[in-house]
């Protein structure tokens, strides 16, 4: 996600800084940084900036549950070579079953004295969680609960296969091994080899998800849903990096601005953020800071916070007509009507009245709909990264999505039209009502980040963006 997101950011003219160099920012620049590669904040600072002035932000999340592979995968059982893998945040996991799977992630690998950290794909499905045979579990219609550290893990080859086409067969054994290379099925392990074309020898380690091989779709009988892995945050990322991008893209658009427009996408959301590279680090401050830094004014930083505000954007729970009874009466969000504003007395969102009245403002001046949604009294509620950054900045936070339906199983759903609808309420320009406590700050609202499932994205609404599709088509 966050190489993509550089790639696109580059090609608007932002430039890349290195948390450890010294910045020499200017007014009427753009910018980005990263962190663990797996982080990225970009900004772009008003012509009239200075130290002082107020950040216009928005934060979304990378990250997605998933299956990860084990640190030691190899695992063999009765003549079937199979990997070990983890399951990372709160996923549907029955979904995963009967799906034709990859593994895609990040590799460490060594040339030289040199560690080099390169991205991999294996574009073909390569591995598969089966499910059981109705015959042998007649309930599983009724109830299907697969225990998470036995049942989820997925075939690789048979042992047989692998001595015809290698002339020797692995150990299922991974407790004693040694070297990266040992700890994994000797079959996964060429397949990295030669997609990055290195030797086995040269792997030090890697962090690997499993991934549907299924592209993302445009569906329904009027082509009105994306049909995707991970549109929870990937949707929100890139509806942020068009409207960060958008909203300076002209020589004169940030020369009368007086605040910093700023999108901060961030890794392990979906584990609780609690991570150098979460929401729950210190990593937004820093930033924060170093903007705000100036020695005509020590208490810069103090001063931006109050002037300052922030969307939380974050995917939101449509109305499903099968299961209408899961939500409150009156705030059932449907397709096509607009964002969701999220609201929940006990903080675990952090909109408040005057920022959801700031964006019902600014969503009114662009004509974008907007819907309210609150979870029933008896049901769970889930969170964001709005109540986390909101308690640590101080910032006034306003939780935010687009609806959608079977959030967190390996296929999800969502409508065309709020990719439009959202990526419009956050690239326009806007000054803030008079709802704040002074001064009063100007607000851009802009956002970031994606993969390759954004091309669907464009296509949906390629009449607002046919040169955008034309240079996304061309990295396919």
């Amino acid at each position: 996600v966050v190489e993509e997101c550089k790639s696109r950011l580059q090609g608007a003219g932002f430039t890349e800084l290195k948390e450890s160099d010294h910045w020499d920012i200017k007014p009427a620049n753009k910018y980005f940084v990263t962190r663990n590669y797996s982080t990225i904040i970009a900004f772009a600072v008003g012509g009239l900036y200075k130290p002082g002035n107020g950040f216009t932000m928005i934060g979304a999340h990378t990250d997605s549950p998933c299956l990860r592979v084990k640190s030691r995968s190899k695992k063999s059982q009765q003549g079937c070579l199979q990997v070990g893998v983890e399951c990372y945040g709160g996923g549907i996991w029955n979904t995963w079953f009967d799906r034709d799977l990859t593994v895609a992630g990040r590799v460490i690998v060594k040339k030289g004295d040199v560690l080099n950290q390169r991205l991999v794909h294996i574009p073909r499905p390569i591995l598969r969680i089966p499910h059981l045979a109705i015959h042998l579990q007649r309930d599983i219609n009724d109830s299907f609960g697969p225990n998470k550290e036995n049942h989820l893990v997925p075939i690789l080859a048979t042992a047989v296969q692998e001595e015809l086409e290698t002339g020797s067969c692995s150990s299922g054994d991974a407790s004693k091994a040694m070297t990266t290379a040992e700890k994994h099925q000797p079959a996964l392990v060429n397949l990295l080899c030669s997609e990055l074309g290195v030797e086995k020898e040269a792997l030090m380690d890697f962090e690997l998800c499993l991934a549907d091989i299924q592209p993302a779709a445009l569906g329904g009988a009027f082509e009105e849903f994306i049909f995707s892995p991970r549109l929870d945050n990937l949707h929100s990322c890139f509806c942020a990096l068009e409207g960060l991008m958008e909203s300076c893209s002209s020589a004169e658009s940030l020369d009368k601005d007086t605040n910093v427009r700023l999108v901060a996408l961030y890794d392990n959301e979906e584990v609780g953020s609690e991570s150098a590279q979460g929401a729950m680090s210190f990593f937004t401050e820093l930033i924060l800071r170093r903007l705000s830094s100036s020695t005509n004014n020590l208490t810069a930083f103090e001063e931006a916070v109050p002037r300052s505000c922030m969307i939380s954007a974050d995917m939101a729970h449509a109305v499903h007509p099968n299961y209408q009874e899961k939500h409150e009466e009156n705030h059932r969000p449907s397709f096509h009507k607009g964002p969701v504003i999220k609201f929940n007395s006990n903080q675990r969102y952090a909109t408040t009245a005057v920022t959801a009245s700031v964006v019902r403002e600014i969503a009114d001046r662009v004509s974008v709909p907007l819907q309210d949604v609150m979870v029933r009294n008896d049901s769970p509620c889930g969170s964001t990264i709005g109540p986390i950054l909101s308690a640590k900045l101080g910032l006034p936070v306003v939780d935010l999505g687009s609806p959608q339906l079977a959030m967190h199983s390996i296929r999800e759903m969502c409508c065309t039209s709020g990719v439009l609808q959202t990526t419009t309420l956050f690239k326009v320009p806007q000054t803030q009502p008079d709802l704040m406590p002074p001064p009063s700050p100007t607000f851009s609202f802009s956002f970031i980040a994606c993969n390759t499932t954004i091309l669907c994205f464009l296509r949906s609404y390629k009449q607002h963006y046919d040169d955008e599709y034309s240079k996304l088509a061309g990295l396919q």
